[in-house]
């Protein structure tokens, strides 16, 4: 049978003094990042200017940061590209 875990399982402790990046605001990286952000955590996303997620990051109260300022500042990292985005993603680096 499976362990459901809940809220009070989790030891924030652990992360809470470390930066969360979150690459790619889609689908998953917008509900991660918020959640992470909700709970208290410190998030920054990683987004390309101009898209549709980009502007979302910006009106959900998060700043989108180029992922080369990215990797100086994060300790964490959540890769939630589309495959199909991450060529694209990685060659405008």
């Amino acid at each position: 049978m499976a362990k459901i875990y809940y809220d009070r399982d989790a030891d924030l402790n652990f992360i809470k003094d470390k930066i969360i990046a979150i690459i790619g605001y889609g689908i998953q990286g917008r509900g991660q990042a918020l959640n992470l952000r909700d709970s208290g955590l410190n998030v920054i996303v990683s987004e390309l200017e101009g898209t549709d997620n980009y502007k979302n990051a910006t009106e959900d109260g998060l700043v989108p940061w180029a992922p080369k300022k990215r990797r100086k500042k994060a300790t964490l990292y959540r890769f939630l590209l589309r495959i199909m985005c991450r060529q694209t993603f990685i060659k405008k680096q």
